[in-house]
């Protein structure tokens, strides 16, 4: 089994590929771009598993540097075949489109088994929630991108979805609150 072959990763693996096209970084490094550009809940114990993994499969290098008397810290630097599948990993992310999956949805499934005003209730909390999300994107802060125009463009993505749904919401407490779709009782 080819472990380079890019079916064997997913958008994970470009990520983190990506990063290091960049240039070489410390783990640290790494995992505070990720927390930081949101693009992806991927927790710290994983993105070193993947690392280790990219690294047994000889599509990054690691070297350990000591500085001082600092802790060792591991270096990673992407291959020439670490490269190589950063491009074709690029190439079939790009094409193929998104199917958002929103866990809330189960809920609204369901909301008919609420009484009117609970249900009202919970989907302004809702959309409170996605108000208070949409005002904290316009504070944050990203590192460059080096005169990529990715970063951005994500955030814009992001921002389009969250508005998106903020407004579905909006127009479906609406609708909800005037009577023109009242909420059924649940069938027993």
């Amino acid at each position: 089994m080819n472990t380079r072959h890019d079916a064997n990763w997913d958008e994970r693996a470009l990520l983190l590929l990506g990063v290091l096209m960049i240039q070489s970084q410390h783990g640290y490094q790494i995992n505070d771009f990720i927390e930081r550009c949101g693009v992806t809940t991927m927790k710290k114990p994983t993105a070193y598993a993947l690392l280790d993994r990219l690294a047994a499969a000889e599509l990054i290098t690691v070297e350990t540097e000591q500085a001082g008397n600092r802790p060792p810290r591991k270096v990673y630097t992407i291959t020439t075949a670490g490269r190589t599948l950063f491009q074709q990993l690029l190439t079939r992310t790009l094409a193929t489109a998104d199917t958002p999956i929103a866990q809330g949805d189960i809920g609204l499934m369901f909301l008919n088994h609420l009484p009117h005003e609970v249900a009202l209730q919970q989907l302004q909390q809702r959309l409170a929630d996605l108000d208070q999300q949409l005002a904290d994107r316009a504070h944050t802060h990203l590192p460059p991108d080096h005169g990529h125009l990715g970063i951005d463009l994500v955030l814009e993505h992001q921002q389009a979805r969250l508005q998106a749904d903020r407004d579905w919401l909006a127009a479906t407490i609406a609708r909800l609150t005037n009577g023109v779709e009242a909420l059924m009782t649940p069938q027993r």
